[in-house]
């Protein structure tokens, strides 16, 4: 049997299983449980719009008009995006776009290919 990983926020080691989540009962933290190969429970999943995992050097595609910050260049529906790197973050992907350059997009705006 694993042992229950300790809340991350008062490092209680008191915590349990709630379906997909652990809980801590003394400070009430909820976080999901994510298991890997090797046994790590930290790595975090990032899914596309329709809850595809992505994983870096994958392609997406976009699928909303997107408006470029501090240019009037916008992103349009059906851009292909090659060989993407996931980051953390509010914009967990980092990719270039041809014509636009280096960018960061939100994981909820792309599909993948």
């Amino acid at each position: 049997m694993n042992p229950l990983s300790k809340c991350p926020l008062c490092n209680s080691a008191f915590t349990y299983e709630d379906g997909s989540n652990f809980v801590c009962p003394e400070c009430a933290h909820e976080w999901p449980i994510v298991a890997s190969e090797d046994g790590n429970e930290d790595k975090r999943v990032i899914r596309d719009s329709v809850g595809n995992v992505l994983a870096d050097g994958d392609s997406i595609t976009v699928i909303k008009d997107l408006k470029v910050k501090g240019s009037s260049s916008i992103v349009k529906v059906g851009t292909k995006v090659k060989n993407i790197r996931l980051v953390e973050g509010d914009h967990d992907i980092d990719c270039k776009i041809d014509g636009i350059g280096a960018m960061s997009l939100k994981s909820e705006f792309v599909k993948k290919i």
